[in-house]
């Protein structure tokens, strides 16, 4: 997971949107993980789930980590100030992005995260939609 990420992060430019999409458990925050040491950003990667946003600084770009689990509503999202980081100069995840699916640009990158329980509790099947330039 985390080398997929790594490589991902290899390719991505200053403004993409990176959503991640998954059931519980399925890998998104490790992805995350992963991404973050492509950037070559050297910071623990937490999620932020809590605090919504974590900013990560000191790599190739700026990450800016979403988890919007705990978001009930557009408002609310709109509340974090997102724009600021989907339009900068850094790169965003979001974690459980089918949440804001309405606020995501149109050149974000979906990534589904599956479990498929049948090939192994460690498989996971990862889908890339890069509607950006990735």
């Amino acid at each position: 997971m985390r080398k997929i990420a790594a490589q991902l992060a290899a390719r991505v430019s200053a403004g993409d949107v990176i959503c991640l999409s998954g059931p519980l458990a399925a890998g998104k925050t490790e992805f995350a993980k992963g991404f973050a040491e492509g950037l070559g950003i050297g910071e623990m990667i937490t999620s932020p789930t809590f605090t919504i946003v974590n900013e990560y600084e000191g790599g190739r770009l700026s990450l800016y980590h979403f988890d919007v689990y705990r978001i009930s509503s557009i408002e609310q999202m709109q509340d974090t100030g997102y724009e600021e980081y989907f339009y900068s100069d850094g790169v965003c995840i979001v974690e459980w992005a089918e949440r804001i699916t309405a606020l995501l640009p149109d050149h974000a990158t979906i990534i589904s995260i599956e479990k498929d329980i049948l090939k192994g509790e460690d498989y996971r099947r990862i889908r890339i939609n890069a509607r950006g330039n990735i």
